[in-house]
């Protein structure tokens, strides 16, 4: 249980990494899109083998095809619910992680880039994503608990629903921002991050 409160933790964790690159680094937006395409190619590849195949050996191809379609609508969804939910299937997935957290690492830049331009002190913004980061885990948690003695079926459903949410959310945030900035370079960027996501999950 405390397992699944730390997993959430240390992947929103990058979100206050994120915060202090930009604070004491300045990142520009090519490092940022950089990072964000990887992390797109690491979370489809997540999403492919961890999220529907599992749900898959529990559920059938239809019924997990329309959770998907419905979990697209809810591109803000947690990803440390889901999370919490590997660590019920006998640890946490290596790549879900990954991709979350390097998905996370430049939304935190990105957000605190600007609002270092706007002059919110460090201190101020630490402090946000510290927040962010406990609630995260307290997600994680929630997903470890309330799936706990849910039925296979269910946790299917759990799983295809994220797995809709966590593709929209790249549809929708990081594949454009990552293209707007690197154009052309941005397709062999997530292919590189995808084939991390096979290796990974091959481990």
């Amino acid at each position: 249980m405390i397992e699944s409160f730390l997993w959430g933790a240390v992947a929103s964790g990058f979100l206050l990494v994120g915060a202090v690159i930009a604070y004491v680094f300045s990142p520009g937006r090519r490092v940022i899109a950089v990072v964000m395409a990887l992390g797109t190619g690491l979370l489809i590849g997540s999403v492919s083998f961890e999220l529907v195949d599992e749900a898959l050996t529990s559920s059938s191809v239809a019924e997990v095809g329309l959770l998907v379609l419905f979990g697209s609508v809810l591109d803000g969804i947690p990803e440390s619910f889901v999370l919490g939910l590997t660590v019920l299937q006998g640890g946490v997935s290596v790549s879900l992680l990954t991709g979350i957290s390097l998905s996370n690492l430049p939304e935190g830049m990105a957000s605190s880039s600007g609002l270092r331009a706007n002059g919110w002190p460090t201190l101020r913004v630490m402090l946000m994503w510290s927040a962010v980061v406990l609630a995260s885990g307290f997600a994680s948690l929630a997903g470890y608990i309330v799936l706990d003695s849910a039925s296979p079926t269910v946790a299917a459903y759990a799983q295809a629903f994220a797995a809709g949410a966590l593709l929209a959310m790249l549809a929708d945030t990081l594949l454009p921002e990552a293209y707007a900035v690197e154009g052309i370079l941005t397709g062999p960027l997530v292919v590189a991050g995808f084939a991390t996501s096979i290796v990974l999950a091959s481990v």
